[in-house]
């Protein structure tokens, strides 16, 4: 039976996809390289491979490919024009494009699984279900980077109503799946702005 697909889903594979692009081409990536490296300082195995779930057009893959050389990216999107735009700049490993609980890879496929900015645009109804795929992908680490609020809310994005949710995802994470914190932080935007980062929190987790 074919999933039904969310109002969310819609509304960033096709009614924003272009939108976005044209609002977030340029960035400073020695900056993001650095607050990349911020986020693994505490990681203690090497990271060979990562699987970005909602990369856009690839900022943090630009910016991976100087805090992390050596590991071999993977991304999931949704937008085929974001979609389109980093596989015609990048070489993947694995890349999907589609919504994230549709994507089909192996479990334990990758030493880090991540989220930047996307968990907060899904329906809150689907979360878990985001976050299990993620546990269910990643072979060690998973690392989200989210809009924080301490009690769930609904934000008004670009004039659109129920497409920015902000809450505690470290706490729904942590509580409901079988990890270890590892570290967490904020990016503050005053200072991280320019390489795409827009006050940022972050928690950094590994599987137990």
């Amino acid at each position: 039976m074919a999933r039904t697909k969310t109002e969310q889903e819609d509304f960033w594979a096709n009614k924003y996809a272009e939108d976005y692009i044209r609002n977030n081409q340029a960035f400073d990536h020695e900056l993001g390289a650095q607050a990349w490296r911020t986020m693994l300082s505490k990681v203690s195995a090497d990271v060979g491979n990562y699987l970005e779930c909602g990369c856009n057009i690839g900022r943090n893959v630009d910016q991976l490919k100087t805090a992390l050389p050596d590991a071999t990216p993977s991304v999931i999107e949704i937008s085929e024009p974001a979609f389109s735009s980093v596989t015609a700049r990048h070489r993947f490993d694995h890349a999907f494009n589609g919504a994230i609980l549709d994507s089909g890879f192996e479990p334990a496929s990758f030493d880090l699984v991540f989220t930047m900015g996307v968990l907060i645009h899904i329906n809150p109804d689907q979360l878990l279900d985001h976050m299990r795929r993620m546990f269910h992908y990643s072979r060690r680490y998973i690392l989200m980077g989210e809009y924080f609020n301490r009690t769930p809310v609904s934000i008004e994005y670009r004039g659109q109503m129920n497409m920015l949710f902000k809450r505690d995802f470290g706490k729904l994470f942590i509580e409901n799946f079988d990890v270890t914190l590892v570290d967490y932080g904020f990016l503050w935007g005053h200072l991280y702005d320019k390489a795409g980062f827009d006050d940022i929190t972050w928690w950094l987790f590994e599987k137990r």
